[in-house]
C-alpha cells in the first residue's frame, strides 16, 4: 500500500497460445496507473503480442485509470498487437458503459473467450 492508501496488484501470465494475461486487482487511479502503463510497455514487444486484461478483481477505476486502459489499447494497436478486456465485475461493466469504453473494447466474459478471440483475429 502506498501513502495514499491505493493498492494495485498486477500479475502477468504468458498464455500457451501466445497472448499475455494481465491480472489486475485493486485500485487503478492516479497513483497506481503508472505501474499498469509500465507493465503494458514491458509486455508489448511488437506485432502479434496480444494482451488480455483480466479485470475481475479491479475494485476501483478513476479517470486516470480509464486513460491508462485507452492508452494501452492504442499503443497495442500502433504496434500491430491487440488489447482485450475480460471478466469485468458488474460495477466495472457499468463504468465501462457509462464512459463509452464498451464501444472501444470487446468485453469478454472469460479470459479463455478473450484468448480465443485474439487467436481468431
Amino acid at each position: 500500500m502506498n501513502e495514499t492508501g491505493s493498492t494495485l496488484a498486477i500479475a502477468t501470465q504468458a498464455w500457451p497460445t501466445g497472448p499475455v494475461v494481465l491480472r489486475v486487482a485493486g485500485e487503478l487511479d492516479h497513483h497506481t496507473g503508472p505501474r499498469l502503463r509500465q507493465t503494458v510497455e514491458e509486455v508489448l514487444r511488437g506485432p502479434g503480442t496480444g494482451i488480455v486484461a483480466d479485470l475481475s478483481e479491479l475494485e476501483y477505476c478513476d479517470s486516470t485509470g480509464v486513460t491508462v486502459l485507452i492508452t494501452a489499447c492504442r499503443r497495442a494497436e500502433a504496434l500491430g498487437s491487440s488489447f482485450s478486456v475480460a471478466r469485468l465485475s458488474p460495477a466495472m461493466t457499468q463504468l465501462f458503459r457509462v464512459v463509452g469504453l464498451d464501444q472501444m473494447f470487446t468485453l469478454h466474459s472469460s479470459v479463455e473467450e478473450a484468448v480465443e478471440a485474439l487467436n481468431e483475429g
